[in-house]
């Protein structure tokens, strides 16, 4: 879609694949104007390095002690995951490191995702001074991923250092205690092998936990083994080393099913990290992160937000790989709590939209897993139709399988006119969405070829075979289930607007693969005859049967606007539409939660309202986000702190449509304002400056060889150049965008005519000061 005077060039034009994932980056602190995409390598960091100025500003600090999940440090690498904060019942006495794992779950599935499929928690480290706790200063160190400092006792001080070692996934914990602290102790404490649901949920009937964990000592190494029924282990191995005052916990999670395979390897893996110093084990460490950050750069005057936004990408690399497991809704850091498992009605989608605009397609779990297994998405379809279509329920362990499909223990796929089962049957497109972006992004074919059309294609096949001619000549859909409002009703805007974006993604998807698929006569007539989205004098209802008439935290009513941008205000009629529906949904207090306001800061910044979309981010940040920007609706869920910094993106730069729009919604305040190799649409890498409320430049770097329309915001005649300085040929398309044709590995440098602006990437200066994230004093 495009706005009512921006270009509209073809879809398949703008769909066209060129080049695969890639992008690299710029070296720090240089110039842009004569670096090509060639010409881009990482180099050490130099003197005033502007990633190191913003992370090191973000750092989270403790000088206060935190008592829950929602308070304390946390550390991971998408696989092993530790929270810490004090011991429950015993803050002055020790604190809790959690040790708990993504790939750990139970595998009895007639009992179902939520219970017989669940996450299973591990355990935990206490570490138990000699005295009792007095004080503690401890820093969050997002640049080296690394916790550091003291804690102290009447008796003295534990000074410590502790990281998840990237590639080990080893966690290493450093202490070194002054002389009234030399007899302080770890002690681990195995948790029971029970899905976290048992503690709020009723048990199904023949469930029960697992049998207790064994400790014993293999060789001078401790390990938990932890037996399951359904066969298979899961092993917690640990070992203290000591070296000279220094004393450093390494301890590793294996599991494995239905082998007993989990000892050895755990055995093996501190057996071998144990061997090397924390400061050796450091090293390859601190450069997996460094790299990571500098694959993109955003700041923006206000401080508090500006931190926020790169604890979320911490946190994301913390909990999310691309070969690990998709998130479950705590991600690596289970804890007591309701959802145990990955939820796919609108969690896991939002958890992962961040990693397109920074740059982050190595954390793309979501691409892998749906192709990996999609197998289990055929077992997991309704019998009669499972030859032809696929789908997804709301919840489903890694592999994708839900198991029993009952509200107790799981929710599996619905049948459309049907309930039970609950007929929600949108979540396997609506997830696949995430695909489409993650292509579009690259433009690697493969992800289009292999992955999104053949699966996109029987995801919508399922939907067709309840696709039915009313008497008014449209077609509809018999009664479904929008996401969380309750009740069914015909002609669901959740699944007409996914239905919508599905057919039309397919068939652009075959043209450009160049498929005669006889299906495409099909998806046209949907197109052309579908019953037109339900509507009131409120906006969008639910469905057909069902107005928006209750405090609703969810959007699946509004998925044409946000975040499939089929419905974009192209008309006033159009965006008086948006307007009316987003004032309506909101304007329900009651049910309201934290992702509520990171969907409606987006659907603001879609229609161009910078202060509307702080606003909300204003009342997320004040209602919803927790000290240690954790987040929580009953249990940990992690999903909304992460899609808020996708609002963030949605502010800076909107690529939708073919068009990319350079700075299309910031507040005021925001006057200045930086960002570096954010990736787009049609992948090009973006970088722009804002200085004193007008943007300066802009500069695109092409991986793809993809059409270039941009909206670049800048007043008056232009220049733009290539990576040589040389004028480059663009035509005004009206709207305040140029068309520029680059081809795969061009640049170009877009600003007002006369002007050489400082290119230099460097942290811009914040409004005001703020308080960190954390615990700091008060």
């Amino acid at each position: 879609m495009s706005s009512p005077s921006a270009p509209d060039p073809s879809r398949r034009a703008v769909l066209a694949t060129g080049s695969a994932l890639g992008g690299t980056l710029l070296a720090s602190g240089l110039p842009l104007t004569q670096a090509t995409a060639a010409d881009r390598t990482e180099t050490a960091p130099p003197a005033g390095d502007p990633w190191r100025a913003v992370l090191d500003d973000a750092d989270l600090v403790w000088q206060r002690m935190p008592t829950a999940w929602y308070e304390g440090p946390f550390l991971g690498n998408g696989l092993l995951g530790s929270g810490i904060y004090a011991e429950p019942g015993a803050a002055s006495t020790a604190v809790r490191f959690n040790i708990q794992h993504s790939e750990v779950q139970d595998h009895r599935p007639e009992f179902g995702s939520l219970f017989g499929l669940a996450r299973l928690p591990i355990g935990y480290f206490t570490l138990e001074p000699v005295g009792a706790i007095t004080g503690l200063d401890w820093r969050l160190s997002l640049q080296d991923a690394e916790l550091t400092g003291t804690l102290t006792t009447d008796k003295g001080t534990l000074a410590l250092r502790a990281l998840i070692h990237n590639d080990r996934s080893v966690l290493a914990v450093e202490v070194t205690a002054s002389e009234g602290e030399r007899g302080f102790r770890w002690v681990f404490h195995p948790a029971d092998a029970i899905s976290p649901r048992a503690a709020f949920k009723p048990l199904p009937d023949g469930y029960q936990g697992n049998p207790p964990a064994q400790v014993a000592e293999h060789d001078g190494i401790s390990a938990a083994v932890q037996p399951l029924l359904a066969g298979g282990q899961h092993v917690t191995a640990w070992r203290e080393r000591t070296r000279g005052r220094t004393r450093t916990l390494y301890a590793h999670v294996a599991h494995s099913y239905p082998r007993t395979t989990a000892l050895g390897r755990a055995l093996t893996a501190v057996r071998r990290t144990a061997q090397l110093p924390y400061s050796a084990l450091a090293v390859d460490h601190r450069a997996w992160w460094h790299t990571y950050y500098r694959k993109s750069f955003l700041s923006l005057p206000d401080a508090r937000i500006q931190r926020f936004y790169w604890i979320q990408l911490y946190k994301t690399a913390s909990a999310a790989r691309r070969d690990a497991p998709v998130m479950a809704t705590s991600g690596p850091w289970l804890e007591p709590t309701p959802w145990p498992n990955t939820w796919w009605n609108l969690n896991a989608q939002l958890e992962y939209w961040l990693i397109h605009g920074s740059n982050h397609l190595e954390l793309d779990a979501i691409t892998r897993a749906l192709s990996e297994f999609r197998d289990n998405l055929a077992q997991e379809t309704p019998t009669p139709y499972r030859a032809d279509s696929l789908g997804i329920p709301r919840t489903t362990d890694p592999q994708l399988i839900n198991g029993a499909a009952s509200t107790l223990m799981g929710y599996g796929v619905g049948v459309p006119g049907q309930d039970p089962p609950t007929p929600e049957v949108g979540n396997l497109t609506w997830a696949l969405h995430n695909v489409w972006l993650s292509y579009r992004h690259t433009m690697d074919r493969s992800i289009l070829q292999d992955v999104l059309f053949p699966l996109l294609r029987k995801a919508i096949n399922y939907y067709l075979h309840f696709l039915e001619p009313g008497p008014d000549g449209k077609l509809h859909l018999p009664a479904t289930f929008s996401p969380e409002y309750g009740g069914d009703s015909r002609d669901c805007n959740y699944d007409l607007m996914l239905l919508t974006w599905g057919c039309r993604t397919l068939l652009d998807s075959a043209e450009l693969l160049g498929v005669d698929d006889p299906l495409a006569p099909r998806w046209r007539e949907v197109l052309a005859k579908r019953v037109p989205y339900p509507t009131d004098a409120n906006g969008f209802m639910i469905g057909a049967d069902i107005p928006f008439a209750k405090s609703h935290r969810h959007y699946s009513h509004l998925l044409a606007v946000y975040p499939l941008y089929e419905v974009t205000g192209r008309t006033p009629d159009e965006r008086a539409l948006i307007e009316r529906s987003l004032a309506h949904w909101v304007g329900f207090e009651g049910a309201l939660q934290g992702y509520t306001f990171t969907g409606a800061a987006s659907m603001s910044a879609l229609l161009g309202k910078g202060e509307d979309a702080l606003e909300y981010l204003g009342e997320l940040m004040t209602r919803f986000i927790q000290p240690n920007t954790m987040y929580q609706e009953s249990g940990p869920v992690i999903e909304t702190p992460l899609s808020a910094a996708q609002s963030l993106h949605d502010m800076v730069c909107q690529s939708w449509g073919g068009v990319i729009r350079v700075f299309p919604a910031l507040p005021a305040a925001w006057a200045d304002l930086v960002v570096h190799d954010f990736r787009t649409q049609g992948a090009f890498l973006l970088g722009a400056r804002r200085e004193d409320g007008a943007t300066r430049w802009v500069r695109l770097v092409s991986e793809a060889g993809a059409p270039c329309v941009v909206q670049h915001g800048i007043a008056g005649p232009l220049d733009v150049r290539d990576g040589r300085g040389r004028p480059l040929h663009h035509i005004d398309v009206g709207d305040g965008a140029v068309q520029v044709a680059l081809r795969k590995g061009e640049s170009a440098l877009i600003t007002a005519r006369g002007d050489r602006p400082d290119l230099t990437v460097a942290p811009v200066r914040p409004n005001e000061d703020a308080p960190r994230w954390g615990l700091p004093r008060i």
